[in-house]
Formats: C-alpha cells, structure tokens, sequence
C-alpha cells in the first residue's frame, strides 16, 4: 500500500490548544476543530474566523515560513481576486512542540474535490482570473522549490519510475508518450513567475453556485515556470470546462506553457496516484487527471 508521508510529529487537539494558550491566550477560549490531515500540515478551524496550521513533518517546516513570508505580499497587493488565508499569527517552536506554526484567516467553501466535474465548470473563469493576478514576476529572493516550477526534465526520473508500475498505470504507454511529448517543449525562457505551486481541487474551494470562493494552501509558493500552476486546467476541469479555461488567457500563454501545463498534470497527478492509498479524495484528484492527460 502506498501511502501519504507518515508524520514525523502527531499534531493532536492537546498539542494545538497548548500552542494557543501560551502565544495566543486571547484566542484559547474559541472552539478548535480538526479539518484536514494533509501531506505536510494539519489544519484545524479557530473559531468561526480562523484557523491553525501545523507541520505534521520536518519536510514542511520550510513551506510554513513560505507561507508566512510570502502570502501576506500576495494579498496585500490586491495580486489575488479571490481570499486567501494570510497569517495573523506566526507561531513559535516551544518545549512541546519544534517547529513554527500559524494562525491564518479562514477562507470559507467547499472543497472543489468534493464536487462533480459540471459542479466545478462555473468557477472556469474565476480560477482563470486568478491564475493572471499572483502569476507576475517574482521578487528577488524568491526561492525556487525544487519540485515545482522547475524544467519537467528535473522530474523525468520520478514519472518514469511511477509508471513504471504495470498494475496501478495500465495506461503507462499513452502516458510515457504524453510525458515525451512535454519533456520535448523547450524550457520556460521568461523570468521567473510568482506561483502558487500545489493547485489542485483539494485547494480550490467553491462557492455555494460553483464559483471560485478561495485558494489555500500555499506551502509550495515560490518562483519558476508558470505552466506548474497552469496544470490546473487537467486536475480540476473536463474537457469541455479545459477549453473554456484555456481560452481565457487567449494568446497571454503560448502553446507550448500550456504543453508543459499538460506535463505538470502528469507529475501531479502520478504523485497523488502513487501515494495516496489511505487518502481518498488525494487519490480521487490523481485518478481525474491522469484521466484528463489522455483526453488531451
């Protein structure tokens, strides 16, 4: 069974009330609880306004100082149209606990992972909008994440080695083929954009009429090729609603950003699929796009 990283660290309720009290006490009397469980970070609702996010392993310690250095410039310069959960508290290592935390706005909506294909097309236009706000030229100092944004030949021996598994990739040849077809793309020649590096249905939430109402999640944020964030376009839409995407950014992207667009859904696809065993709606995100990269 392939599962999701095993925590360095369980991040229980005890652990986060305890955090709260002795650095936030004028927030401990507000109800805390668990939302989600993810790769790196458990999150827990604060109250009807916020929420605490903690690494729940070493690897993501580095992605909640991202978080809390670069998200407050992207929603202060009105670079996102959409809320994002911008710190309000930066949290510091204790005696119980290494590693630094945070406390972050709540964004409110469903999970557009919990949504059916036609139920996500009417935020086609909003996620677009999106995409051309934080997608500018990054700051100097910016760092670059190695996994992400980065020339998909960096990432040629992960995909391979994913598909290299007969039973869990049946399709392996039509995707070696797609990967092939990508890889062969000349690199990103631009500047470095700003991007936000993990978007995907399970950090795009809906409102109540399938709009875009907010993006989470900003561990991965950094510099690089924007075609990484582009890759929404196959991990969230079907065919119908990708074209609408596509045609939003009319001729602002070229064709061969949206080519490297459809390598990136491979990658992110193939890592949800390949490690996601005892998480559902992860696997569920991985099984679409790997879907949505053979149908073009």
């Amino acid at each position: 069974m392939a599962g999701m990283p095993p925590a360095t660290i369980e991040v229980s309720d005890a652990v986060v009330h305890a955090l709260i009290r002795a650095q936030r006490p004028d927030l401990s009397g507000r109800s805390l609880v668990r939302m989600a469980n993810g790769w790196d970070n458990a999150t827990f609702r604060l109250g009807d306004d916020l929420a605490v996010r903690v690494p729940r392993r070493a690897e993501a310690v580095p992605l909640i100082l991202h978080e809390q250095q670069y998200l407050p410039s992207i929603a202060n310069r009105n670079r996102t149209p959409v809320p994002v959960p911008v710190p309000v508290h930066a949290g510091s290592p204790t005696s119980d606990f290494p590693w630094p935390w945070s406390i972050v706005r709540w964004v409110p909506g469903a999970p557009a992972v919990e949504a059916g294909p036609a139920d996500r097309a009417p935020a086609v236009d909003g996620l677009a909008a999106f995409l051309r706000s934080p997608n500018v030229p990054a700051d100097a100092g910016v760092p670059v994440n190695p996994l992400r944004g980065v020339p998909l030949a960096d990432r040629n021996a992960a995909v391979r080695e994913r598909l290299g598994d007969r039973e869990r990739y049946p399709q392996a040849a039509g995707l070696r083929e797609v990967w092939a077809q990508a890889c062969a793309v000349p690199v990103w020649d631009g500047p470095a954009m700003m991007l936000h590096g993990d978007l995907h249905p399970a950090n795009i939430l809906l409102a109540a009429d399938g709009s875009l109402a907010g993006v989470i999640d900003f561990g991965d944020v950094g510099a690089g090729d924007p075609a990484v964030d582009l890759a929404v376009g196959w991990l969230m839409f079907d065919a119908g609603a990708r074209q609408r995407f596509i045609g939003a950014f009319g001729f602002s992207v070229d064709r061969g950003t949206w080519m490297r667009a459809r390598g990136w859904a491979l990658v992110l696809s193939t890592a949800m699929l390949s490690n996601s065993d005892d998480n559902p709606r992860m696997f569920s995100v991985g099984e679409f796009g790997i879907r949505q990269v053979l149908a073009r």
